[in-house]
């Protein structure tokens, strides 16, 4: 009894402390939240010109001329991280891992509410591969360069203005194997998502998904993928992407060929190194996808090799192989690189969840699977005290490496001190080994942020959501309060026998950052005492001293409220391009002189602006500012100020001439206003956004209090329908074209 005592007692000791132990986790999270949130990340990435149901109002139209030098148009598609190249590796990637997401978890999205906004993701991302391949056997893999690129800290609606954008090509001749079949397992999993949906989109995605795999098997070499070199050069090499490919085109209905040719090159995958099995130490990533491959091939053809193959990948993950074992944090986290450690732990989650979901998965493997992808999870989110995503749970990152986020406009990460937009649903890079992690703009080894790294992560939180639940934000979208210092003049003024101004005209703007050349500023007097001793206004001479734009010109005094003699001189910079960029792009200076005729009385204390320079502000409201003629920042004389224009523009667009414009009618409710859809007082963007989602059937019903008067205010021409119509209405009351 003692010896059997004694190998009892020896046995627990061997397991608590030589066992391998999976970290424990913490109660559940709302990952119905996560989920939303993390989709949502994607619309901050987007390139081109944006679609009118995006839900923010801080990202704009952006390289507009993207494949100009080439004579095609490849706008579209997304960033690919902190940063504004269109790397198209790891765009591929990220798009067939979204897709595979849907493909799993398809009824927890639809649940969840997210399907759509995710399906719309996809869709974007698939119709720009299929811009970037106009030929059978020629492919864009890039556009942007990353050199030039990197040497900027503007937002992405600005750097087509700072950094080049050249597209780069592979062909016959400098073939590029590894990205075009990586592209070709993307369009193919679109076309597996859309194949219900839309049958036509789907056949066109798994055409080009069939040309790009022909052209990648017939090349079989990297040797024109040289642009991304030192930023996503492809260590696996092609083999594992053409079986990823082929398993995808065959799930999409491209035919058992694919499946053959699939495994075939299974046979060409590397090793673990001192190992007869295939690499099972590494984490499915852009650079090497034999892991999801492997998974993919396992439950189409239920062969052992497969299996034995994937779950020696999950056991060095959780439990441990042969005595080897992926090193895990003091909290928890399974470490694999510091390099974006949480994409690889919540990625390899998600395969583990896709595995353990599958019956030909033993229930005991599948218990260890499933909490290993548990404890990833909420590690992410936030079990180790605080998450590493932006926007969600307790003490989110507020600083990630993420150039539009931060929304600099002078060039460096020091300027704003703190980020002016929250980047909701973004995944940090994540801690060290030891847990460690800073929470700093500059740190891109562990707070950068890109497609890749939500990629896996969207589908494991669409697994923990259909198992825990939790709720996502109803009609959340990422509407921030816009700030009315964008655009605006500094000034100081000097008092002699004129008036000499130096003035600075600023754009620091941000909902969304944009380049303006039409801008223009005025000054207004008051000449009551100058025309009462009988002086014409007209003989007043104005010239501009110093201007840093070369287009500057100033006007004599205009008329502005004869009855109250106000008149105004006006500054205007058009041809100017002013723009959130380097010092000299964001400001422009403008020292000019206003001149009375000798003699005549002149008093610039009365001066409407003349009393805001005197108010010893960096900012003069006082001196208002116009884009193209219309007011958008500081206030006129009569109490005129701006109304916020709508998101993506730039400057409000006039209606067309001989255009009949509709009218808003008078309410039927007297405490309702015609378009302020939110019920907040103001006619602003907000209620226009609100507006155009609810007619393209992207909300069902108005977030507010009263849904019922915002149906009201919706109906702004009173006919009884929310259409197009009361969009233009609502618009043009913005634009302070007609009056409520």
């Amino acid at each position: 009894m003692k010896k059997l005592t004694s190998f009892i007692i020896s046995a627990i000791i061997f397991v608590v402390f030589l066992a391998p132990q999976l970290p424990v986790y913490a109660a559940n999270y709302n990952y119905g939240e996560a989920l939303q949130k993390a989709i949502m990340f994607y619309e901050f990435q987007m390139s081109g010109e944006l679609p009118d149901n995006i839900r923010n109002n801080w990202r704009g139209d952006s390289c507009l001329g993207d494949g100009s030098d080439v004579g095609l148009d490849l706008t579209g598609g997304w960033f690919d991280a902190g940063d504004h190249v269109k790397f198209n590796l790891p765009m591929a990637y990220t798009t067939s891992m979204l897709a595979w997401a849907v493909y799993e978890y398809k009824d927890a999205l639809v649940k969840s509410g997210q399907l759509t906004y995710l399906m719309d993701q996809i869709k974007w991302a698939s119709d720009y591969f299929i811009k970037c391949h106009p030929e059978k056997n020629v492919y864009y893999y890039q556009v942007g360069d990353g050199d030039g690129d990197h040497r900027w800290w503007v937002p992405a609606e600005c750097i087509d203005l700072q950094a080049p954008r050249p597209a780069f090509k592979v062909d016959m001749s400098n073939p590029g194997s590894t990205v075009v079949a990586g592209t070709a397992a993307a369009l193919a999993a679109t076309a597996v998502v859309f194949k219900d949906s839309n049958p036509s989109y789907a056949a066109e995605c798994l055409q080009h998904a069939k040309d790009l795999f022909d052209f990648a098997e017939a090349t079989m070499s990297d040797k024109g993928y040289t642009a991304a070199q030192n930023f996503y050069t492809s260590h696996s090499g092609w083999y594992d992407e053409l079986t990823w490919a082929g398993v995808w085109i065959y799930l999409a209905g491209g035919g058992q060929t694919y499946l053959d040719k699939a495994e075939q090159y299974v046979n060409e995958w590397e090793l673990e190194s001192h190992s007869p099995y295939i690499a099972y130490s590494w984490g499915h990533c852009w650079d090497d996808v034999h892991y999801g491959a492997t998974l993919l091939l396992a439950k189409i053809t239920n062969d052992t090799f497969y299996k034995e193959t994937i779950e020696r990948h999950f056991d060095y993950w959780t439990v441990g192989f042969n005595g080897n074992r992926i090193p895990y944090t003091p909290k928890g986290l399974a470490h694999l690189t510091d390099w974006g450690v949480l994409r690889h732990a919540t990625t390899t989650a998600f395969l583990a969840c896709v595995y353990s979901d599958w019956e030909g998965c033993s229930s005991d493997k599948a218990s260890i699977y499933m909490d290993f992808a548990k404890s990833q999870t909420d590690y992410a989110l936030g079990s180790a005290g605080r998450s590493y995503v932006c926007g969600f749970g307790t003490n989110p990152p507020k600083s990630p490496h993420h150039r539009t986020a931060h929304s600099s406009w002078c060039d460096t990460m020091e300027e704003p001190t703190e980020h002016r937009h929250i980047l909701y649903g973004a995944l940090v890079g994540g801690p060290d080994s030891s847990d460690g992690y800073t929470d700093d703009v500059a740190n891109y080894v562990n707070n950068e942020v890109a497609c890749d790294y939500n990629a896996g992560f969207v589908g494991v939180l669409a697994k923990m959501y259909d198992l825990y639940g939790g709720n996502p934000i109803p009609n959340f979208m990422a509407i921030e309060e816009i700030t009315n210092e964008e655009i605006y003049v500094g000034a100081t003024a000097s008092l002699g026998s004129s008036l000499a101004i130096k003035s600075f005209i600023y754009n620091k703007s941000g909902w969304p950052a944009r380049m303006c050349d039409k801008l223009s500023f005025r000054y207004y007097m008051d000449l009551s005492e100058y025309v009462s001793a009988g002086y014409n206004p007209a003989d007043i001479s104005t010239n501009i001293v110093y201007s840093a734009a070369d287009t500057a010109t100033i006007s004599k005094p205009q008329v502005y409220d004869a009855s109250k003699n106000i008149y105004y001189i006006e500054v205007d910079l058009t041809g100017t391009k002013i723009y959130p960029g380097s010092n000299m792009d964001h400001q422009k200076e403008v020292q000019f002189n206003i001149q009375p005729p000798g003699g005549a009385p002149w008093d610039n204390a009365n001066d409407f602006s003349y009393q805001g320079i005197m108010d010893d502000s960096e900012i003069v409201p006082k001196i208002p500012v116009y884009d193209n003629g219309v007011l958008i920042f500081g206030e006129e004389p009569d109490g005129s100020v701006p109304v916020t224009p709508p998101p993506h523009t730039s400057t409000p667009t006039p209606t067309k001439k001989n255009t009949p414009t509709p009218t808003p009618t008078t309410s039927s409710s007297p405490d309702v206003t015609r378009g302020d859809i939110n019920l907040d007082g103001a006619v602003d963007s907000t209620d226009l956004t609100l507006l155009k989602r609810y007619v393209l059937r992207k909300l069902s019903a108005f977030p507010s209090d009263d849904p019922a008067k915002s149906l009201i205010a919706a109906d702004a021409n009173n006919d009884g329908s929310i259409d197009s119509t009361d969009i233009t209405i609502v618009k043009r009351i913005i634009l302070r074209k007609i009056q409520l």
